[in-house]
């Protein structure tokens, strides 16, 4: 089979006039940047419209390190259902080049089921990721000229928390130290790097309404502590006018088009292992405006992207999904037996039935959130007919809606059994109302227990003296009511990657907090999670070169 690559450079597009006119959308509201993609600015939305179509979730089983098809299967879908005759639009996140140039090489669908044109969107796209890494690294800037000017007057902050960051996998830059070389280069201080979708700014560009909106988070973001122990936020620093200037345009979501011309929405892209992991509330609301089946993915595993998408942007934006989808694979699943990742492909029906119990647990979870399930098995060619008769006649016996999906080989018609699925599910059973792990009014604590105990199975939560002390600040200055976000390794339902199915009896442990009151959310770190990637032995990067005029590498 040809590359993604190969695949996505021999497809015609459409100009995205035509792609907007297949939403209703005129010339006037498309703001192009070149011939095939445009943004559309957020005004368009119309709440009332909203409520009214299809929202679906696509979500997975814990994934392998290569990923388990999620952004593959959500465009297949909305193929299959533009298919059935659907007016169908897809929501995703924008690709970070960190992961392009990192581990994954790309993050726009895959096959015959991918986003076009896929070198833009993998690339530097819109420059929305640049707008993000800018506005923030310019309050980095700003405050540390704040605390050069008053370093002799008392008036500057005992602690700074505002880091800065880079779209760029990079190790060296996790802790570095500033202002170094004399007092006319600044004040020395300790800070670090994180990648740009852990920034603030990416969690606010996702879940703001509208420029007003956007206004006041950007101004109640903590940056760090007086000398009185007060809170100081970007509206004390009286800069927040300034940095929303600069992503005036980053807040309109992108639009483009798919490998057989649906309409698609590319805007945000928090990771769901550092960040909550879904695409923009904006987006999601655009898609709903203009389409009466909105397909949108949340990162990794249902534990983290899920839950996230559910417990807090769902609560955020007043969104509830239709449906679930729950995507497997026979490699994750063999995985999650204990097969080492070079012997996933080979035919091995035990170990498929021993990862099956990860499946179940997914679906249980999404179950408890008061959804619709379908499970969608992502076919490969060295699946067995009788690995794929197994896990039908299994998921039968559950009671749990299956189908399979080649639409990254077939395209649309590869995704139709599902997409007659989804619809035949939506029909019977519409999920509207979700239940939520924890109340707002429940303590920092009880939240992070609910979630690692009824998501995760945790026997027991553990908070470091950092955790605690950081717990007595956040219930001090009134953030103890906001959602959690935990950030967490994506290989495991434990904050341990090395532990593969569903771990049992396992301590949750909880190493540090930190407030995103801008965001509206606290950040729970757990294990050794880092929020600054490193890149692996051999990245990406190696093989993506321009030859003959063509870019090649990105997948």
């Amino acid at each position: 089979m040809k590359t993604d690559i190969e695949i996505a450079r021999e497809i015609p597009l459409l100009p995205i006039n035509e792609i907007g006119k297949k939403l209703g959308l005129s010339d006037d509201q498309l703001v192009p940047y070149g011939h095939h993609i445009a943004k559309v600015p957020h005004q368009n939305i119309d709440n009332r419209k909203v409520d009214k179509s299809n929202l679906i979730l696509v979500t997975a089983i814990t994934p392998t390190r290569a990923g388990i098809g999620k952004t593959t299967t959500s465009i297949g879908l909305t193929l299959g259902l533009e298919k059935l005759g659907k007016k169908t639009v897809v929501a995703l996140r924008e690709p970070s080049l960190g992961v392009c140039f990192g581990m994954k090489g790309g993050a726009a669908g895959g096959g015959y089921a991918q986003v076009l044109p896929m070198e833009d969107i993998n690339l530097h796209f819109t420059g929305d990721f640049h707008a993000i890494t800018s506005a923030h690294n310019m309050i980095s800037a700003l405050l540390d000229n704040y605390q050069y000017q008053n370093r002799h007057n008392g008036k500057g902050l005992k602690q700074v928390l505002w880091k800065r960051v880079l779209d760029v996998n990079d190790r060296a830059l996790r802790e570095i130290t500033t202002g170094l070389g004399g007092t006319l280069n600044g004040v020395p201080a300790e800070s670090g790097f994180d990648i740009t979708p852990a920034s603030e700014i990416m969690a606010i560009i996702c879940l703001a309404t509208g420029v007003e909106d956007l206004t006041n988070r950007i101004e109640s973001i903590l940056l760090g502590y007086t000398f009185d122990n007060e809170p100081f936020s970007v509206k004390d620093l009286g800069v927040g006018g300034a940095i929303v200037v600069l992503l005036k345009d980053a807040i309109n979501p992108n639009l483009v088009q798919t490998t057989e011309h649906t309409p698609a929405f590319i805007h945000g892209g928090p990771f769901a292992n550092i960040a909550h992991g879904c695409n923009s509330a904006i987006a999601t609301k655009m898609a709903l405006t203009l389409g009466d089946y909105v397909i949108t993915e949340a990162g990794f595993g249902a534990d983290l992207g899920a839950e996230k998408f559910l417990n807090l942007k769902c609560r955020t934006a007043g969104l509830s999904p239709k449906l679930t989808v729950l995507v497997a694979t026979s490699q994750a699943l063999k995985l999650h037996d204990g097969v080492g990742p070079e012997d996933t492909t080979k035919p091995n029906l035990d170990a498929l039935k021993s990862g099956l119990d990860n499946l179940k647990k997914h679906v249980e979870n999404l179950i408890n959130f008061g959804q619709s399930v379908v499970v969608a098995f992502n076919q490969y060619d060295f699946d067995t007919e009788e690995e794929l008769n197994f896990i039908r006649t299994w998921c039968s016996n559950q009671s749990i809606p299956f189908a399979l999906n080649s639409s990254f080989k077939d395209g649309g018609e590869g995704a139709l059994e599902l997409a007659e699925l989804v619809v035949k599910t939506i029909d019977e059973n519409p999920s509207s109302e979700i239940t939520y792990t924890y109340d707002l009014e429940d303590s920092i604590k009880e939240k992070v227990e609910k979630v690692a105990s009824k998501i995760y199975g945790a026997k027991k939560v553990t908070f470091d003296n950092k955790a605690d002390k950081m717990i007595k600040k956040i219930n001090k200055f009134g953030y103890d009511r906001l959602p959690i976000c935990i950030a967490k390794t994506q290989y495991s339902f434990s904050d341990d990657p090395k532990k593969n199915g569903v771990p049992k009896e396992f301590i949750f442990h909880v190493e540090d907090l930190i407030i995103n009151s801008g965001a509206g959310f606290i950040v729970v770190k757990a294990g050794s999670i880092m929020r600054m990637p490193g890149l692996p032995k051999v990245p990406q990067a190696n093989t993506i070169k321009i030859e003959n005029g063509n870019i090649e590498g990105l997948s």
